[in-house]
C-alpha cells in the first residue's frame, strides 16, 4: 500500500473554533510539538488574512523541523481577475513555503450563487491558480471545497474541478467533506469512482457535523487517499474537524499503516494534553486513545479482570500512545478497583488484603450519602490513609460558625464572618476571618488557626469551586457535593465534601485539602 501521510491544520481550520485564539508564541510552539510527534504536513495559516499569520511564516522558518513540512494556505484567484495580480496568491509565493494548500469551489452551487461566476471561470480559477504557483516553484495542493455535496449535485462539474488541477500541476487533491454531513458509504463509493477517473494523488478533510470524521477518514484511507487531515483533539469550527490523534492511533494499531513510528506514537497522549494547556480548553477526558479516563475502569468486575489479564477488558495497550490504566472508585467498585488503587499508592500488599473488604464497605456507605471519589481522588487516598495508617490528623474540631449579614443596599458588599475553634495537641485555639463568601471566610480561618504550626500552608490556595446538586427533586433540601481543586504552585490535588448543608459540604472538602497537602507535602 502506498504511504499515507498525516497533514495537521489546528493552526489554521482548528484555530476557528469558538473560544480559540492562537498568538503567534502559540502557533510556534505547537509546530515544534507536531514536529517531534512526526507529523508530515502542519497547515501554519493564511498568510493574506492577517499580520499574524505573516510574521509566524518568517518565524517559522527559524524552527530546526525535522519531520514535517510548514505549508501555507489561500484561495483560488479571484472571480475574472488575474493569477499574478492576486494579493492571496502572492501571499503565499512571499510565505516561501515549500507547499501552498489553496481552497477550490467544487460545488457548482456555490460558483453560480456565492461567487456569482459561471462554471467555465470556476475552472479556469483552479487551473490559473495552480499554474501560477507552479511557475513560482511551490508544490502545490488543492482542497476541493464541499467535493461531496458538489458531487452529489453535480457530478461532472465536479470531475472537471479534479481533472483540470491534475492537468495543471497540482501534486494531491484533497476531497472536503466541508458540511460535515457525508456517510461513510458515501465517501467510499465517490472515492472510488474518483479513482476511477483521476490519477492524481488524493486527500481526505472531514467535518464532524454527524460525529463520523474519523470514520470517514479512515474509509477514505481504505478507499485509497494518501493524505488525511485533520487538527488536535477534533478542534474546529461547529462541531469540530477529523481528529488527527484518533486517526493517527487507528492508522497504525488497527489498519497496520504505519504514519507513525512507535516512539512518536508514545507521543500521542502528551500531545493531547500538550493542545489542551496551550490552547486553553480542558482536556476532553474521555476522548479516544489519550483521554485521562480512555483506560479508566469503575465496573468491579471489570476491574477484576484487567488486574489478573490487562487486555481482558482493553483493547490496546495504553502504553502505545502514552496513556496508562486507571481504577475509578465508586459504589459500583469491587475489591479489585480498590486493590489497583492501593497498590498505585504504594500500600504493601499485606496491608491491603487487611482492609480492602473494610474500605469497600466504607465507600459504598458515603456514596449512599452523597461522597463520590471520581475526580476527587485525593480524598480517597486521605480515606484509605485514615483506614490503613490512621494518620493523625492535623486538628480536632471543636465547633465553626459561619455568620453572613447582607444589606438591604445594592451599593453594600454583603459581609461574611466565620469563626472557627480547633484542639491542636493540648491547646485551643479559636480564630475568626472575614472572607468574600463563606467558603472563603472558613478557609481563611482554617488557616489563621494552623499557620502557627504549619507556616508552608500559607503556599496552598484553592484554584476551583464546584457544586453539584445529587438529588434534584428535593429542591433546597437536596443534598450536594462540592468538588474543590488546590494547588501549592508545583502541585495540584482535588478533594470533595457532601452534605445537604452546602457549607458543611464545602467544610468537609477544605479540611480534606489541607489534610491532604499535610500528607504529602508538607
Amino acid at each position: 500500500m502506498a504511504k499515507v501521510y498525516l497533514y495537521d491544520t489546528t493552526l489554521r481550520d482548528g484555530a476557528q473554533q469558538e473560544g480559540i485564539s492562537l498568538s503567534l508564541d502559540d502557533k510556534l510552539k505547537i509546530t515544534k510539538k507536531l514536529d517531534e510527534a512526526g507529523i508530515s504536513y502542519i497547515e501554519g495559516g493564511w498568510p493574506g488574512s492577517n499580520p499574524k499569520d505573516e510574521e509566524y511564516f518568517k518565524e517559522v522558518t527559524k524552527l530546526k523541523l525535522n519531520n514535517s513540512i510548514v505549508t501555507s494556505f489561500g484561495s483560488t484567484r479571484k472571480v475574472n481577475s488575474l493569477a499574478h495580480n492576486d494579493p492571496n496568491l502572492l501571499s503565499l509565493v512571499e510565505s516561501k513555503t515549500k507547499v501552498a494548500t489553496i481552497v477550490g469551489k467544487t460545488w457548482d452551487l456555490h460558483v453560480t450563487d456565492i461567487l456569482n461566476a459561471n462554471l467555465e471561470e470556476g475552472l479556469n480559477m483552479i487551473s490559473d491558480s495552480i499554474a501560477f504557483l507552479k511557475s513560482k516553484g511551490q508544490r502545490v495542493f488543492l482542497d476541493a471545497e464541499h467535493f461531496f455535496d458538489g458531487f452529489k449535485s453535480n457530478k461532472d462539474f465536479t470531475l472537471q474541478c479534479l481533472k483540470i488541477a491534475a492537468e495543471s500541476g497540482v501534486e494531491c487533491i484533497v476531497l472536503c467533506d466541508t458540511n460535515g454531513g457525508s456517510m461513510p458509504f458515501e465517501i467510499q463509493q465517490i472515492i472510488q469512482e474518483v479513482r476511477n477517473n483521476i490519477d492524481t494523488e488524493l486527500g481526505i478533510h472531514t467535518h464532524n457535523d454527524c460525529e463520523l470524521a474519523v470514520a470517514n477518514s479512515l474509509i477514505a484511507v481504505d478507499a485509497g487517499v494518501t493524505q488525511v487531515q485533520g487538527t488536535l483533539n477534533g478542534y474546529g469550527e461547529r462541531c469540530g474537524n477529523a481528529n488527527i490523534l484518533s486517526i493517527a492511533a487507528n492508522l497504525s494499531l488497527k489498519l497496520d499503516i504505519a504514519v507513525l513510528n512507535q516512539t512518536e506514537l508514545s507521543r500521542l497522549t502528551e500531545l493531547h494534553k500538550f493542545a489542551s494547556e496551550i490552547i486553553n480548553i480542558p482536556p476532553n477526558n474521555f476522548q479516544p486513545y489519550v483521554g485521562a479516563n480512555a483506560f479508566n475502569h469503575k465496573g468491579g468486575l471489570h476491574a477484576s479482570a484487567v488486574m489478573k489479564l490487562a487486555d481482558s477488558y482493553q483493547h490496546i495497550k495504553p502504553e502505545l500512545v502514552g496513556n496508562n490504566t486507571g481504577m475509578t472508585i465508586s459504589e459500583l467498585s469491587g475489591r479489585g478497583n480498590i486493590t489497583f488503587k492501593l497498590k498505585e499508592l504504594g500500600f504493601p500488599s499485606s496491608k491491603i488484603s487487611e482492609n480492602v473488604a473494610e474500605l469497600s464497605k466504607e465507600i459504598k456507605f458515603r456514596e449512599s450519602k452523597g461522597h463520590q471519589y471520581e475526580g476527587a481522588e485525593a480524598s480517597f487516598e486521605l480515606l484509605a490513609h485514615r483506614k490503613i495508617n490512621d494518620v493523625t490528623p492535623m486538628f480536632e474540631l471543636i465547633d465553626y460558625r459561619v455568620i453572613v449579614e447582607s444589606k438591604s443596599s445594592l451599593t453594600e458588599d454583603t459581609l461574611t464572618e466565620a469563626t472557627v475553634k480547633l484542639r491542636i495537641g493540648s491547646e485551643i485555639r479559636h480564630t475568626a476571618s472575614v472572607g468574600n463568601g463563606p467558603v472563603n471566610a472558613i478557609d481563611l480561618a482554617l488557616r489563621k488557626a494552623l499557620l502557627q504550626d504549619y507556616p508552608t500552608l500559607d503556599s496552598v490556595r484553592l484554584t476551583d469551586y464546584k457544586v453539584r446538586v445529587i438529588d434534584q427533586g428535593s429542591g433546597t433540601e437536596a443534598l450536594v457535593r462540592v468538588l474543590i481543586d488546590s494547588t501549592d504552585g508545583n502541585r495540584s490535588w482535588q478533594t470533595m465534601g457532601a452534605s445537604s448543608n452546602i457549607i458543611e459540604a464545602s467544610w468537609i472538602a477544605v479540611v480534606d485539602s489541607l489534610e491532604y497537602w499535610n500528607l504529602y507535602y508538607n
